[in-house]
């Protein structure tokens, strides 16, 4: 089986299960403690943090060992606007911030904080411009992460860290997929981070709160990690964080141009082996081992499936793999197509023959699940029919990908200058007509509400 999706959850590294292993015979006493077994914890507790630090380019007192990175997250933004409040309320995030730094924007929100979310260009990469004229005096803190999740877009965060500290609001990084490649560059105030992301065990996460950074915790203190994160460390786990960490950053160098390769020829052949398909991300400014495209015509939740029966674990944004009905937020906020979202993400040491073999099967995988939804064989296949001025396609009640499909199948029944008329309740319809209309030259019109739901109206130019 090739596991393809670290960037939701990296395979743990050697090293790490070396130290967890050894750990959990030497670390196991509270560290708080002044006898033998104690002051041993505390050893272990105290190198674990300086390694930790020294790879985030802080001071070991500036860094605190959380239960998760989603708690760094949330510890992070609830203390620094809490010891803000005297300057403002006022919270800047970006549109494609991890759900967690979103989830906290909502709590603040629902108490009547302020939220400003910045849009993000096509890439997937917000504009330091755009972030600047966000700040506002009464700014008590701002998030941007180093890099993105789902599409492995890398940040202008030195940039936006400038504008900030010229502003003098401090600037909450999330480094959760990015800190195994490397520091983050920039004059940076807050840092969260999870260890399941570099090959460390779940359960650990990182908070660095730079000295000089106005800092209340909020909820029960107690006298562990300096306030900011109560409760028993889980000392081994802890440990094997910051073991990996070193050394998937020793191993960097060589992995980062090697994966780099190997994501550039997906998203290089894709494109010529599968019809219809949309890469998206930045192509240049980007993690290494992450590769993210969308295929016209796909249920993505199939394509999943029947990637899994061929031996590749994948994941997705596309909204037909939630509950929601609703896409990808990274995606909707990017403006791309989300039907039939295939997220790549190779771990270190990831085999050259894996990326061809998966190469080899995509192609039929995806036909497949076209062939089985009754898509047109390709975009091209839309020969005029009864040559009406409009025609209106009903697909109320039917999920993505088939508004999208249906379109496909009747823009030929009007003539050039002429316009279909979709009628859709899936959200994913908002995104994917647009998209799809970028994608295959025609004019997309807008939207309008309608009986159960809502028209979108193309015209044809092609």
């Amino acid at each position: 089986m090739a596991y393809f999706d670290a960037a939701s959850a990296a395979p743990l590294h050697p090293v790490a299960r070396q130290a967890l292993m050894a750990s959990l015979d030497e670390g196991w006493a509270d560290p708080a403690r002044l006898y033998r077994e104690g002051r041993r914890a505390r050893m272990l507790l105290d190198a674990a943090r300086e390694a930790a630090a020294e790879a985030v380019g802080c001071r070991a007192d500036e860094l605190v060992f959380t239960p998760s990175g989603t708690s760094a997250v949330h510890s992070g933004v609830a203390g620094a606007l809490a010891g803000r409040r005297r300057a403002g309320h006022h919270l800047i995030v970006s549109a494609v911030e991890h759900s967690s730094v979103l989830h906290a924007a909502e709590v603040h929100r629902a108490g009547g904080g302020p939220v400003t979310e910045v849009a993000v260009e096509r890439t997937g990469a917000v504009s330091p411009s755009a972030y600047a004229g966000a700040l506002r005096p009464d700014t008590a803190l701002a998030c941007l992460q180093s890099a993105n999740h789902e599409v492995g877009t890398v940040q202008p965060v030195a940039e936006v860290a400038g504008a900030c500290r010229a502003a003098g609001v401090p600037l909450l990084v999330d480094a959760a997929q990015s800190l195994g490649w490397g520091p983050v560059e920039g004059d940076w105030s807050l840092l969260a981070a999870s260890a399941h992301k570099w090959g460390g065990p779940a359960g650990v996460g990182l908070l660095v709160v730079r000295k000089g950074v106005r800092f209340a915790p909020q909820g029960p203190r107690d006298e562990r990690e300096s306030g900011r994160a109560p409760g028993f460390e889980n000392l081994p786990a802890i440990v094997a964080a910051a073991a990996s960490l070193r050394a998937v950053r020793a191993e960097a160098a060589g992995e980062e141009a090697r994966l780099r390769e190997l994501t550039e020829r997906i998203r290089a052949r894709v494109p010529g082996l599968v019809p219809d398909v949309e890469v998206v991300g930045d192509p240049e400014r980007r993690l290494p081992g992450i590769v993210t495209f969308s295929c016209l015509y796909v249920d993505g939740e199939t394509v999943l499936h029947e990637l899994d029966r061929a031996g590749f674990s994948v994941s997705s944004g596309s909204s037909c793999t939630s509950s929601t009905l609703t896409p990808s937020h990274v995606l909707r906020a990017m403006g791309v197509l989300s039907e039939g979202n295939i997220r790549v993400s190779l771990p270190p040491g990831t085999p050259e023959e894996d990326v061809e073999r998966f190469l080899a099967v995509l192609p039929e995988v995806v036909a497949g699940v076209r062939e089985k939804l009754g898509a047109p064989v390709s975009a091209g296949d839309t020969a005029a029919g009864r040559s009406e001025d409009t025609v209106v396609v009903d697909a109320l009640g039917r999920r993505c990908p088939i508004p999208v499909i249906e379109l496909a199948k009747v823009i030929g029944d009007v003539p050039l200058g002429g316009t279909v008329r979709v009628l859709a309740d899936d959200e994913a319809a908002r995104l994917d007509i647009p998209a799809w209309c970028d994608m295959r030259n025609q004019q997309y019109l807008g939207e309008e509400p309608a009986p159960g739901g809502t028209a979108y109206s193309i015209r044809r130019l092609t």
